[in-house]
């Protein structure tokens, strides 16, 4: 995975979050900050997840925009929130690692199968929840596991 893509600066660790909606948001407003996203972006993420949910399961969320998002798009990006503690997803699915995902020209195509991969792992997902450091998570991803 590009580290222009995913870079340390981009994953918030051990966060309290209390909603889902916080969760969103927060995940989208590092999109927005770190350029890769304009701001209106984050209500289509919101929008997605009343479309249908981004938990996906194993404790993550892959919230992102609806299709007519793309235009919101500036360059592909995600963000990561760790939360140890937990963010309850609607229907009890509890959810502890957020990956907020931007993809431009389909590109956020090979993110989502990359984070599938690293994450059909649950042992790979404890340990990210684990993390103390945004360099250690970014090991999963960097081939080192």
């Amino acid at each position: 995975m590009s580290k222009q893509v995913l870079q340390a600066e981009n994953i918030l660790m051990n966060i309290q979050i209390n909603t889902m909606e916080e969760a969103i948001r927060k995940a989208g407003e590092i999109l927005v900050q770190k350029n890769y996203v304009e701001p209106d972006y984050i209500e289509k993420m919101l929008e997605r997840e009343k479309i249908t949910s981004t938990y996906m399961g194993n404790f993550i969320a892959i919230p992102h925009g609806t299709e007519d998002a793309k235009e919101n798009v500036k360059s592909s990006g995600i963000s990561v929130l760790q939360i140890p503690d937990g963010v309850d997803f609607g229907n009890g699915n509890e959810v502890k690692l957020v990956f907020g995902i931007a993809g431009k020209d389909n590109e956020h195509l090979d993110i989502l199968s990359k984070i599938a991969i690293v994450c059909s792992d649950v042992s790979n997902v404890e340990e990210m929840i684990k993390a103390k450091k945004a360099e250690e998570f970014l090991e999963f991803f960097d081939g080192g596991n």
